[in-house]
């Protein structure tokens, strides 16, 4: 089972790159709230169904939610939907290149808040290969006018690293919460928690909808057939991102996430025709480079 959660972390980077691509397309149409909330709210159900089929197939019952599980799966939650707030209102006054490089640096601040905050192990080895994968990911996603840009602006620059930050503390307590079960196998402890943390992300932007925005709930069901895909798009995501946080710690899942951006620019190329530069050619082998060692100092 040790490299189980290769598997799952890459099927959850294939996953998520498709999921990206139908939200993009549903936020032209609905608004950027009625595309975020479309992700726990029509993904629910999925991770719903997600659950009893792990429970019939390994014939495991549902664990009791301890109040430790219950509380990292809330910090994980509105660590999450924080993240995502701050990532959009980054995007509005800078570059998406930039945004994407501060978000990026989250394997390093996740590498080292675990060690803090549930106790990951992290050996210099591991650490230098967080560190140098994202340096490859900042390489593809910055130019020289970029990278001026992120340290003389400091306001996206704050906004922008606290995002990155946020989805740190997110998958840490995502990790905290699985770990926190007093019972059950991996597959069923994440599909638990799984469950858990999109109720609570529903129940949260519902409400905030109902009170603030009801046009962004209401459209997301009229084009409930698109919605839909992209909601099972996500939570099957997120099933095998929390399968991979289940098997090893937060920090190696979140740096071998890093291939998505990989996916992302093969998408991009050959889907789209698009030219690949030097510089993200000269990124890309840095990225590999950075998660091949990570593999190779696994224990």
């Amino acid at each position: 089972m040790g490299s189980l959660w290769i598997v799952a972390t890459v099927i959850a980077a294939a996953a998520q790159t498709a999921r990206n691509a139908a939200q993009s397309g549903l936020t032209a149409r609905i608004g950027t709230l009625g595309a975020t909330q479309v992700r726990f709210l029509f993904g629910l159900p999925f991770a719903a169904l997600f659950l009893g089929v792990a429970s019939l197939g390994t014939g495991e019952a549902v664990p009791p939610l301890t109040l430790p599980a219950l509380g990292y799966t809330i910090l994980g939650a509105l660590a999450q939907i924080g993240a995502t707030a701050l990532m959009l209102l980054t995007m509005k006054s800078r570059s998406f290149a930039v945004t994407t490089a501060w978000i990026k640096t989250e394997p390093v601040l996740v590498a080292l808040l675990a060690v803090v905050l549930i106790g990951d192990p992290l050996t210099p080895a591991k650490m230098l290969a967080i560190i140098v994968a994202t340096a490859g990911v900042l390489i593809l996603s910055t130019k020289a006018e970029t990278a001026r840009g992120m340290l003389t602006d400091w306001k996206p620059t704050a906004t922008g690293l606290l995002a990155g930050l946020l989805f740190g503390v997110a998958a840490i307590g995502f990790r905290g919460g699985i770990l926190a079960l007093p019972e059950g196998s991996f597959l069923i402890r994440a599909s638990t928690i799984l469950v858990v943390s999109l109720a609570i992300q529903t129940a949260v932007l519902v409400a905030w909808c109902l009170t603030f925005d009801r046009p962004a709930l209401t459209a997301a069901f009229a084009v409930w057939r698109v919605s839909l895909w992209a909601g099972f798009l996500g939570a099957f995501a997120s099933q095998f991102w929390f399968i991979g946080f289940s098997l090893t710690s937060a920090a190696n899942v979140r740096t071998l996430a890093l291939v998505e951006v990989l996916m992302a620019l093969a998408v991009s190329a050959w889907v789209l025709g698009q030219r690949v530069t030097g510089r993200q050619i000269v990124g890309m082998g840095v990225v590999v480079a950075g998660v091949g060692l990570l593999l190779a100092v696994q224990e």
